[in-house]
């Protein structure tokens, strides 16, 4: 299925795998350094559910998931709704799938990591730890791939631009308690994006 998002629109699909490999890093970093105390079990879950989170951008309208401007207040509503959709899909595609713990923590992914920590976000407004902690961590690596990566709509910021958005950020859209997990990543977020950056500058 990450597939499918992958070839519907190369933004998205980029972004997924992206994603994916953001929230080992942070999932790496908080094992290293013992900030918050998860199991090995919710560790592994999220790393599987990762590339399920925007499942479904499949059902948004090309010429809305693909506007190279500023969406318009009717579109945004319409994007939105890709976090239900997601929900949606993960609940189809995981069906009869007997890991309970996994099922929860997927679709959790799929339907809050728009959620902001003052209860700015959507779909349901939650607010701070109401916000289940897979989607706050999954928030983080969502904001920060968008940020410094470049899409139909916009240029990528630098490093130090990413890094002062996403500081100002929390306690506002992010977890705060996250944020050292954050700080202490960014040597490698760093170097994994200028990975990636230097395999385009090749193929290009």
């Amino acid at each position: 299925m990450a597939s499918i998002v992958e070839n519907k629109d190369d933004n998205t699909g980029g972004h997924v795998k992206r994603t994916s490999d953001v929230i080992r890093i942070l999932i790496d970093v908080i094992k290293e350094t013992e900030i918050l105390d998860l199991s090995e079990q919710f560790c592994e879950d999220l790393i599987k559910a990762a590339p399920m989170h925007d499942l479904g951008k499949v059902g948004i309208n090309d010429k809305i998931l693909c506007k190279p401007g500023r969406l318009t207040k009717e579109e945004f509503a319409i994007m939105q709704t890709h976090v239900l959709k997601s929900e949606n899909l993960v609940n189809n595609i995981l069906q009869g799938v007997e890991e309970d713990h996994f099922i929860k923590v997927a679709r959790n992914v799929a339907k809050y990591h728009h959620e902001k920590w003052n209860g700015n976000g959507y779909p349901e407004h939650l607010k701070e730890e109401n916000i289940p902690l897979e989607a706050r961590i999954m928030a983080i690596a969502d904001v920060y791939d968008a940020l410094v990566s470049k899409r139909c709509y916009k240029k990528s910021m630098s490093f130090e631009e990413a890094e002062t958005v996403m500081l100002e950020s929390m306690g506002s859209h992010f977890d705060p308690n996250l944020k050292q997990v954050f700080i202490l990543s960014k040597p490698k977020l760093e170097e994994y994006y200028n990975q990636i950056n230097s395999q385009i500058d090749e193929i290009g």
